[in-house]
């Protein structure tokens, strides 16, 4: 996916087991950020960051919807530790992340495995993909501000 391009109908399955469609937030522009795992660092800061900005961001005209491989058991211990008023998509069929494009071959301590970019698509109110937030981009400590200040 790149900017221009009309975002898929279908989204995925939330932490409740809900279809989340793009239609569900016509009128509104969405921030779609694709994160690694739940539970981790850098996650954790970067839902947290979202998570205290939350009512700026929606000021801002923003709904927030998370993304990661985990399961709906996971996101919802991560949401219920975090306390996160957002809703998160399992995409354990790697549907999603394969679809947007950004899962891929990563490299840590030496050693490559596959895993998601941190990445954020902020969607417009028609449904098109305004603007990409790219792995080298996010700041998980000041994802908020990135993405209400472009």
């Amino acid at each position: 996916m790149k900017v221009g391009d009309k975002a898929p109908e279908i989204l995925g399955t939330n932490e409740k087991g809900e279809t989340i469609r793009l239609t569900d937030y016509k009128g509104k522009k969405l921030a779609l950020y694709f994160y690694p795992k739940d539970s981790t660092s850098g996650c954790t800061t970067q839902a947290c960051n979202l998570r205290d900005n939350y009512s700026e961001l929606r000021k801002a005209g923003y709904e927030i919807i998370g993304v990661s491989v985990n399961d709906e058991k996971s996101h919802l211990k991560f949401i219920e530790k975090n306390n996160l008023p957002f809703t998160l998509i399992a995409d354990t069929d790697k549907k999603l992340v394969e679809q947007f494009g950004v899962w891929g071959e990563k490299k840590m301590y030496g050693r490559s495995y596959m895993g998601t970019f941190r990445t954020t698509f902020i969607i417009n109110e028609e449904g098109v993909i305004e603007r990409i937030i790219s792995p080298k981009e996010v700041k998980t400590k000041e994802h908020a501000e990135q993405i209400i200040n472009k």
